[in-house]
């Protein structure tokens, strides 16, 4: 690269606030892997404390999956909305503390998922009723005012101080570009079996408005519910957030690029997805064949209609991330390189191998996000089949991309992901979600690929996936993540995922009692040795 195009891009505007403002480390652990007396880990006790070991291990950064409601096979990548968080990282003691639930009701949840919903509803009918009154209350001051005859500006009414009730009613005002839509769409989901909107009675289906304003009616309690689920889920996350950025720690999230078909802003928006008039997919996304499949990946989600998109100014979008930007400090753009171009397969093709790459309007849609939110800091996912036009429009934004070690020993020196060849502007990890534990990985190597890793390192006396971890800090690139099961030196049976299969995904968990001392003293000494400490 040239010196000219190198000071364009260091001069660029994108992505130069924190946390991306200087060499930082990271944790990569997703919320429902957190310890705790519930059947996935929560939005509590165990989530604060694990901020508290981020901190005094030397880590500024904590990575999660996506947050939002799943389907039943749990991905965190196929979610209800794209908004909305999921009910089940709900900690139940919050509401507990705010006299809503009873101690004795939450040991009904604490192994039994249909518990957890039925603590919330318990819960729910305290908090209705307190809602109800404060309403009452409202209405009577109102009266008042009235009848004393005073003037407009006086008659405003003013919420008691930062009551429950008032940041509740706050909340679904605020959210209500697509809280209303997703309340209403989880109701009409409940009352029709928890079938896909695709099999509601058409007049639901399709959204007319006469029968839409009938289910508000006939479901006004339940949609009620499903907005005060919610206000739990943020009011706690931000709560977490604010701890976390008060000791220094940025929470990435991760926005995977597509959407579920059963989702309450594919039924809501039908417009902007490649759909037919009956609202079945025309084509599906996916990846061709590569590193992970050898028949490519068939995700299943519907395209984007791109044409519509722009035309309205990319407004589905902008909403999308200012949900990300109240949750998180940094996202990750999971395939980045779909704003590029999208793997395009036909409904009817069974596997990923069959399809075509059509273009979408990334540099548009960057331009429209920006101008949104200048301060936006994204990360692109750019693993997989990666064209010269995929990272120009990377670069241009100045975007880091990732590298990860596990894909680096193929025995050739020009390998990108080998650590004389990364860039700062960066993300390392030793492997993701996507891949097996570091330590599993390496045991699963030949003879031949194992000779040629610890050539590379120079015969190294400590164990290989500790050098990983240690290339990982020692990169040049700006943020390095390290998974939860490397930095504690899991092996084989610790995988929280693995491409193109569904079942026992999404599972694991850690104790502390797993996490020995001397991880956090390794980890903040290394920290310190390569440059990572804040």
């Amino acid at each position: 690269m040239n010196t000219t195009n190198t000071n364009k891009i260091h001069n660029h505007k994108y992505n130069q606030s924190a946390p991306l403002d200087k060499r930082r480390s990271g944790v990569l652990l997703h919320l429902t892997s957190l310890p705790g007396p519930y059947s996935n880990g929560v939005i509590g006790e165990d989530a604060y404390r694990f901020v508290d070991f981020l901190k005094d291990a030397g880590f500024s950064v904590w990575q999660t999956l996506p947050l939002g409601p799943t389907h039943g096979d749990g991905s965190p990548y196929q979610s209800l909305s794209v908004h909305a968080g999921n009910p089940q990282l709900i900690d139940l003691q919050w509401l507990v503390d705010r006299g809503w639930l009873a101690d004795h009701d939450i040991h009904h949840c604490f192994s039994d998922v249909f518990g957890r919903s039925k603590c919330i509803s318990l819960a729910f009918n305290a908090f209705r009723k307190q809602f109800e009154e404060s309403n009452d209350n409202k209405r009577h001051k109102n009266k008042c005012i009235e009848d004393i005859n005073l003037d407009d500006d006086s008659k405003e009414t003013r919420p008691d101080e930062q009551t429950e009730c008032h940041d509740f009613q706050q909340f679904i005002k605020d959210q209500g570009f697509w809280l209303e839509d997703y309340a209403l769409y989880c109701a009409l989901k409940k009352e029709n079996q928890k079938k896909s909107w695709m099999d509601w009675p058409d007049a639901l289906k399709n959204r007319e408005p006469e029968a839409l304003s009938e289910a508000q009616d006939r479901l006004r309690n339940s949609i009620l519910f499903y907005q005060f689920e919610q206000y739990l889920f943020f009011s706690q996350w931000a709560s977490l957030k604010n701890y976390a950025n008060e000791r220094g720690i940025y929470l990435f999230g991760d926005l995977p690029i597509f959407v579920a078909h059963d989702s309450a802003d594919v039924w809501a928006q039908r417009q902007f997805f490649k759909l037919d008039a009956q609202g079945k997919p025309e084509v599906v996304a996916g990846v061709p064949p590569d590193y992970f499949s050898e028949t490519g990946q068939r995700w299943g989600n519907p395209h984007y209609q791109w044409d519509t998109i722009e035309a309205s100014q990319f407004s589905w979008w902008v909403e999308r991330i200012k949900t990300q930007q109240d949750l998180f400090d940094l996202v990750r753009i999971d395939h980045f390189r779909g704003f590029e171009a999208s793997w395009e397969i036909d409904v009817d093709e069974e596997t990923a191998i069959n399809g075509s790459w059509v273009k979408a309007p990334g540099g548009k849609l960057l331009n429209a996000l920006y101008q949104t939110y200048p301060d936006l800091v994204l990360v692109a996912e750019d693993l997989g089949i990666i064209t010269k036009e995929v990272d120009e429009l990377r670069v241009q934004y100045n975007l880091p991309g990732m590298k990860i070690l596990q894909f680096a020993f193929s025995g050739e020196s020009t390998n990108p992901y080998l650590p004389h060849n990364h860039q700062i502007n960066s993300v390392i990890y030793t492997g993701t979600h996507d891949n097996d534990t570091t330590l599993s990985w390496l045991n699963s190597l030949s003879e031949d690929e194992k000779h040629y890793t610890k050539q590379y390192f120079n015969f190294p006396y400590e164990p290989l996936n500790r050098v990983l971890m240690n290339a990982a800090l020692a990169s040049v690139a700006k943020l390095a993540i390290l998974p939860m099961q490397d930095l504690m030196g899991f092996g084989e049976g610790h995988r929280m995922n693995t491409p193109g299969t569904t079942e026992g995904n999404w599972q694991w968990r850690f104790s502390w009692e797993q996490l020995k001392e001397e991880v956090r003293m390794q980890a903040r000494y290394m920290n310190t040795l390569y440059g990572r400490m804040v």
